[in-house]
């Protein structure tokens, strides 16, 4: 089912590892693109003033060209660059998770599509709920002191 292959680990390293290609694939051919992308894990250094941040949807393009373009670099699974918003141009720094780009665009058509739904948050916590459970029932079953026949 889809469901399964969107949610799966190695189905989002293979597009993680498509995005980092591509893009370093323009930035060796120098061709401007654009990425859409969950503005939710957006990180801005330095933030962005409120009357700015109001204004972006939760899908988000940025058009890497010019200025922006020539500071763009990929660095621990980020796209990050320099760029101005607001009609004082704020100048902030800007770093996207390779894994929230759901498109990469050249002239207004869609050259890769990231369809990944995997979360590495949601898959630590649940590891850690998985060990503290795992805990718990081990001290539950220590506590009865019947099970200490099952023990050597």
């Amino acid at each position: 089912m889809l469901e399964n292959i969107i949610q799966d680990r190695d189905f989002a390293l293979l597009m993680k590892k498509n995005i980092q290609e591509l893009i370093t694939l323009f930035f060796q051919k120098e061709q401007n693109f654009g990425i859409l992308c969950k503005i939710e894990d957006v990180s801005f250094e330095p933030e962005l003033p409120e009357s700015i941040n109001t204004e972006f949807r939760p899908l988000t393009l940025f058009f890497l060209a010019g200025y922006t373009f020539e500071t763009a670099r990929i660095e621990n699974n980020l796209l990050i660059f320099e760029a101005g918003f607001g009609s004082d141009n704020f100048g902030s720094i800007v770093s996207v998770p390779l894994l929230s780009i759901l498109q990469i665009i050249i002239d207004e058509t869609p050259v890769l599509i990231n369809i990944s739904a995997y979360k590495e948050e949601e898959s630590k916590e649940k590891d850690n709920v998985d060990e503290s459970g795992v805990e718990n029932s081990m001290a539950s079953f220590l506590s009865n002191p019947e099970n200490s026949k099952f023990l050597k």
